[in-house]
């Protein structure tokens, strides 16, 4: 029997959301899989296809004729099922890193898809991960639309777990897009891509100085386990790893040449 009752949610003008039953720290609510398809369109995209859970597949599958998977990154919240949905589908899975692609070809930066009556702009961000790409659709609706997969959350921040450089850099690049729907892969849709951005840079300075200060507290060689400890003592256990690595790389962009002072 399906385990998972939710309906898909419009999210924007050619979007739907469809909300895994995986809530946990990690995931907040649970993976957001994305359903893109322009009014009238016969043919749906599928973003994110999320964990491997027979209801919440059901439910996307049922959703429309599924032509194309797209995934933002590698986390298995997002791409547990990509291989079980392909059987279901038939539907080619794309990503950015060809080790999570199922019968289609790697996402390239800079690629314009054309497909369920969208125009879809891949753009590489990486710094959540290395292999993270975020969907852009200008055509969607006044302002476009972005699926940021965990590069932006609708809630909170995210962990760092490719480089602080890389990730800052990516921030830059969504921040040019303007004031585009969010449309991120956990918690809510956000109106203002651009605020959040900015939103996020001021966050991650925020962070380097509580790290500069942890480090003139400490010193200079303390380990990202003693830093983890100042800077985010108030950290929940259950996430205590995310913080720590998120101070690994923070601490990395500082000793590789951006600065402690």
């Amino acid at each position: 029997m399906p385990d998972h009752d939710a309906q898909p949610q419009h999210t924007s003008p050619f979007t739907r959301s469809l909300l895994a039953p995986n809530a946990g720290p990690m995931t907040l609510d649970g993976t957001n899989s994305y359903i893109i398809a322009a009014p009238g369109s016969t043919e749906i995209i599928v973003v994110d296809p999320g964990p491997l859970n027979d209801g919440h597949l059901a439910a996307l599958t049922a959703a429309g004729r599924v032509t194309l998977v797209l995934v933002t990154h590698r986390h298995a919240d997002h791409t547990a099922a990509s291989a079980r949905f392909a059987e279901l589908t038939g539907a080619p899975v794309r990503a950015f890193d060809p080790a999570y692609c199922l019968g289609g070809d790697p996402l390239v930066d800079g690629e314009l898809i054309e497909a369920a009556g969208s125009s879809i702009h891949v753009i590489h961000t990486p710094g959540h991960t290395d292999d993270s790409v975020c969907l852009h659709q200008p055509g969607d609706g006044p302002t476009g639309s972005v699926l940021t997969g965990d590069t932006i959350l609708g809630r909170g921040t995210s962990i760092i777990d490719g480089t602080l450089a890389d990730y800052l850099a990516s921030l830059k690049s969504l921040r040019a897009l303007g004031p585009a729907i969010v449309l991120p892969a956990h918690g809510a849709v956000l109106p203002d891509l651009a605020a959040r951005c900015d939103a996020y840079l001021a966050h991650r300075h925020e962070r380097l100085e509580q790290v500069r200060a942890a480090l003139r507290e400490l010193g200079e060689d303390a380990s990202a386990a003693r830093v983890t400890d100042v800077v985010y003592a108030q950290t929940d256990a259950a996430v205590r790893f995310a913080a720590e690595a998120s101070v690994r790389a923070q601490l990395a962009y500082l000793r590789g040449g951006s600065g402690l002072s």
